[in-house]
This record gives C-alpha cells, structure tokens and sequence, in this order.
C-alpha cells in the first residue's frame, strides 16, 4: 500500500528555525500531529538518537490527538529484547483504534552514538543483530503460540504474548541504511526499504541491486520508500525564492552556532563516522547545487552530512510529478519533511499531497490494467 508520510517532531526547530520550547512540547506534538492529518498524510516518522525523548511516549501521543493518522517509530535494535517490542508495539497498535503503528529499524551509523547508550559492538556485529531481531520481532508478534529461539544475540524459552497486532499482516516493519551488510540485512527482512533523496539514476541503481539481494531471499514483495525535503508555492519562481530564503535562514543559524540552535545543528565530530547514506548525499551536494532538474541539495551542502536534507522544488504538480517519476524505479512511498515545519505541511496539504495522490491513483491503475491483460 502506497503511503504519504511526515516527520514528527517533539518541539519546533529545524535548520532553519532556532529550536524553541522545552524537549517535549505537548502542545505542538498535538498541533503538529493534527497538521499532517489534516493535510492528508497517512503516517509520520517519529526519529530516533542517543539524546531524543522516547518514541513509543511520542506515539501514543499521536495516536490520542488524532484519529486516523499513523505512527513509524524509529529504534535501534540492540537496547531492547524483540519480545518485549513486539508486545509493545502490538499494544500500541491495539489502543491506536485502528492498526496505526510501523516500526523503522535503524543499526546505527555512528559508534560515537551508539556509545552513548553503552553499545561498543562493530558494524557488521550491529547488522548481524539487527537481522536477528527483525526475525525474532516478525515471529513473535505473529505468533499465538509459545516460540523458542536461540541465536547469536538473542535467546528466548517459552515466549508468549496476549497481545497481537489489529491486523492479520502485523506491524510493517521498516529498515534504513545503505552498506553492503545493510542491503543485506534489510533486503531479506523488511517490508519497506527507505532511501535518501538521491537522484532518479542513484535511486535506480539502488533499487534494482536491493531488490536482487531480496528476490534471492524470497523476499519479493519488498518496498521502498524515498525520503525528500520539498518546497513548495503557487510559482515554481515563488519556490525558487522560498528554497533561497530557507538556505540564508540556515546559514545564518549555522553562523550562530550552537547558541543561536543548540539541538537541530549539532554537528559531528571530525572523527565521527557518518552513514553510508549521509555521505552519498555530501557526494551530490558537492557536485552541483541541483540535481534532476528541481532536485536541490543547497542544505545538503551547507550543512553537512547531518541526514536528510535534499528536497524538490517547485510548483506542487512539479513537485509531485518528480516524486512519480521515481514511481517507475520501484517506490510506493514518500517521507516528506519541511524547513518551515508547520508552514511547510499546510503548504502540502494544499498544493502537493492531492496533485501527488491522485498521480498514485493513476500509476496503480495503469498497473491493474497491466495485470488485467487489458
């Protein structure tokens, strides 16, 4: 199924925004949450770090001011036992009124990061138990029967749940990154595979060697999903203009430093290792400004490798054309985020999300009629 999704944030501030508020700002978690169901979203990505307040307190918050939008937790495997999850997750998704919850496994890019909550394990170790707990997860939140399992990272006896998920097909469970033990690890075991705004010729080749390593796995109903920052407005001049107003508001935060924004521009140590997927968008940034005809990486480069900051630019059919042009390499789905947070979604909700959902009409019926033989 085909979804549009936000990010959520628990108090407001970006790159462009100074973070204003305490961490955890119940009212605009609130604003915020019913913002994206207003302008049409079906989920939004609640992110994960060392430092962040928790995801599961986060998404119950969601799902008790809204009525029909979804949550996609973020975690990192490794802190808490996959049997635990699952009944955590299935528990959400009970008092969500509806099936609402995913869950997004991250292994961790950073060993700084990882640190910070006691982890010291090497990559390869992180993936090979990220791999384990996907397993484990699937099993135990499907299971109505007791399950024993022992393996490498994990060993569990007699496991059992009174919970289960709403739905028959479970919680989707989600995966991110992009080195060559992540392909391996989230190609066999997702649902969903999320990729970074890079352009369509990088997106192809990602996605067809995925899905390579998935079809070996049995893994053939893989999806993905594409990750990307739009700025929207009526004009694509007016768009323009606004993407340039955005990069002289960050610039002038990064110049401010930590004091003018001490969380959202936190930079790395020059030690610190970044993901694979951060550091292939330095790469494109570093080559030219845009990409793709209106795909723009002007944060991207002034920022760093911080994550995903590229985004399409443009009027909301110019945006939302671009975005379905990657349809045709595989993605069904779309994390979209703003600079203007609150601005940006209504924006959205007014210029980009129809245009963009009633091109995923037509691309899903085009196919029907393939598969029909019409």
């Amino acid at each position: 199924m085909a979804e549009i999704l936000g990010m959520l944030s628990s108090q407001r501030g970006s790159e462009t925004d100074p973070v204003t508020g305490p961490a955890v700002d119940p009212g605009w978690i609130r604003d915020f949450a019913r913002a994206h169901e207003e302008a049409g979203f079906d989920r939004v990505l609640i992110g994960y770090s060392s430092a962040s307040p928790d995801g599961f307190a986060l998404a119950s918050a969601v799902l008790e001011a809204t009525e029909r939008l979804g949550v996609l937790i973020a975690h990192r495997p490794g802190f808490v036992a996959p049997t635990v999850v699952a009944r955590k997750l299935a528990t959400l998704d009970q008092l969500s009124g509806g099936g609402r919850v995913a869950i997004h496994h991250i292994s961790g890019g950073s060993d700084a990061d990882q640190a910070r909550d006691g982890d010291f394990t090497t990559k390869p170790e992180r993936y090979r138990r990220t791999a384990e707990f996907m397993d484990l997860l699937r099993r135990a939140l499907a299971s109505h029967e007791p399950l024993d399992h022992s393996g490498e990272h994990y060993r569990v006896r007699d496991a059992r749940s009174a919970v289960h998920p709403v739905h028959p097909g479970g919680i989707p469970l989600w995966f991110g990154g992009l080195s060559e033990d992540a392909v391996r690890v989230g190609a066999e075991h997702a649902d969903v595979y999320a990729l970074f705004g890079e352009t369509k010729a990088e997106v192809a080749g990602r996605t067809a060697a995925i899905r390579d390593v998935a079809a070996a796995a049995g893994n053939e109903a893989l999806r993905f999903s594409l990750s990307t920052r739009p700025v929207v407005a009526e004009t694509e001049e007016a768009a323009w203009q606004k993407a340039d107003a955005y990069l002289e508001q960050a610039r002038a935060l990064k110049e401010a430093g930590a004091e003018g924004n001490p969380l959202r521009l936190r930079r790395h140590a020059p030690s610190e290792k970044t993901a694979v997927s951060a550091d292939r968008l330095q790469r494109l940034a570093h080559e030219r400004d845009v990409h793709d005809e209106r795909l723009w990486f002007g944060i991207t480069k002034l920022m760093g490798p911080q994550g995903n900051s590229s985004g399409h630019v443009g009027t909301g059919q110019q945006v939302a054309d671009a975005l379905l042009e990657y349809w045709d390499l595989g993605v069904e789905n779309f994390l979209i985020r703003g600079f203007d947070q609150l601005g940006d979604v209504q924006d959205w909700g007014e210029l980009l999300i129809p245009a963009l959902r009633a091109g995923i009409a037509a691309k899903q019926a085009a196919q029907a009629e393939v598969l029909a033989g019409v």
